[in-house]
């Protein structure tokens, strides 16, 4: 579990270790309190990398720099996931699960105000982005999939929304909620840390095969108006292919309950 001192990174390593899985945890400086092995150190130098993957099962990647904050976003991004999952590849594990992100679609960073082509969002959706976070995470998923396709271990990249519970939650909604132009990139999704750290369990364990992309999201959004009138508002040009009744999410995740028997435990309304 790389990203383990991270708050999804955390999470799941709690929630892995409480269903009974051995975990080895990673992280730049720390890696979180719930782990059977730690390592520390930059996946970027590659030094330690066998190591890091020998005798593992499967391999959850979730350490990256989460917004393009930083000039070396997209090479620290793109060069560490390189790195970790051809050493994965290489020494057969057996599964790989990529945190992915919905930023990878190109719309949450975007500086021109990216939209949507059509919705609600799927897989499918053309990149549409300007930014090095979301390139980042669009570019590790190719990486995943090159990486499945050269050593044949089956792989999952789940794009995820905003991640949150608890206080952390809170503030997002009330930030939301005070302007919801805030939330016009995020599509007003969201999803429970909790459900988020399920996910990724999932992930591990359900038959699959190659390497496949999935959205995860709550099935509602963050905003207190109906989604109709959000994007009526906010995206009046995005084709609707389904309908989006009440405070429906606009982005699809049937392919991940059905792939992967998921949906999400908790709201916040």
């Amino acid at each position: 579990m790389t990203g383990a001192g991270g708050m999804l990174g955390g999470a799941v390593a709690a929630h892995l270790h409480a269903a009974g899985h051995r975990v080895r945890a990673h992280d730049l400086a720390v890696a979180g309190p719930v782990a059977d092995d730690t390592v520390i150190g930059d996946l970027r130098s590659g030094a330690g990398l066998d190591r890091l993957v020998a005798g593992v099962d499967a391999v959850v990647h979730a350490a990256a720099i989460p917004a393009p904050v930083h000039d070396d976003v997209f090479d620290n991004n793109v060069s560490s996931t390189y790195r970790l999952l051809e050493a994965a590849g290489t020494a057969g594990v057996s599964r790989i699960v990529f945190v992915s992100s919905l930023s990878a679609v190109g719309l949450a960073w975007s500086r021109r105000g990216a939209a949507p082509l059509r919705l609600p969002l799927t897989e499918d959706h053309p990149y549409v982005g300007d930014d090095p976070y979301g390139l980042s995470k669009l570019a590790g998923e190719l990486v995943t999939a090159t990486v499945s396709n050269r050593w044949g271990s089956p792989a999952v990249s789940l794009r995820f929304p905003f991640i949150g519970t608890g206080d952390r939650l809170r503030h997002h909604l009330a930030h939301v909620h005070e302007e919801l132009s805030r939330d016009r990139g995020g599509l007003w999704a969201w999803i429970d840390t909790r459900d988020a750290a399920a996910a990724v369990a999932a992930a591990l364990t359900r038959p699959l095969e190659g390497h496949t992309v999935l959205h995860v999201a709550a099935a509602d959004t963050t905003a207190p108006v109906p989604t109709a009138e959000l994007l009526a508002r906010y995206h009046p040009a995005a084709a609707l292919t389904a309908d989006l009744p009440g405070f429906t999410v606009p982005v699809a995740t049937d392919r991940c309950r059905d792939l992967l028997a998921f949906a999400p435990a908790h709201g916040w309304r």
